[in-house]
């Protein structure tokens, strides 16, 4: 993706996942959200068989895997469409905005190159030692190419 391009579609995806935000801090029940909201709603198995036509058997099942994360998203989007449901997700960074990860991951690098730059010119006694305001014109000069 051209670097011009890569900030403004950073910024889209941030927008967009702003709802999901409180989402971090919601723990899956043990037994699994197919389980939970299909007991909260009344229906039983039976009757989630018959709408997917699968067997009782088979939706025990997709409920065990949805509980221990071997679920394909093809089998919860069926199974909450069963319970008049839409799967919905995201993919979210654990703290903060994607742009700020993003801004880490590339300041990481930075840091990584100008301490090696740094070591290498110590070693031949041209030392900077203003290592810190380099880093930072390090992260902004890769952050202008990305």
């Amino acid at each position: 993706m051209k670097p011009e391009f890569r900030e403004l579609r950073l910024n889209q995806i941030d927008r967009s996942l702003e709802s999901f935000g409180g989402a971090r801090s919601v723990r899956r029940p043990q037994r699994g959200w197919l389980r939970a909201v299909r007991e909260a709603l009344g229906i039983t198995i039976r009757e989630v068989s018959r709408k997917i036509r699968k067997t009782p058997q088979t939706v025990a099942s997709f409920e065990k895997s949805e509980a221990a994360d071997r679920i394909t998203l093809q089998t919860l989007r069926r199974y909450a469409e069963a319970l008049d449901c839409e799967l919905v997700y995201a993919i979210v960074p654990k703290n903060g905005s994607l742009k700020e990860l993003a801004e880490t991951r590339v300041r990481a690098n930075a840091e990584r190159d100008v301490r090696a730059v740094e070591h290498t010119m110590a070693l031949e006694d041209q030392a900077t030692h203003g290592i810190q305001d380099e880093i930072e014109r390090e992260t902004k000069r890769m952050l202008k190419k990305r």
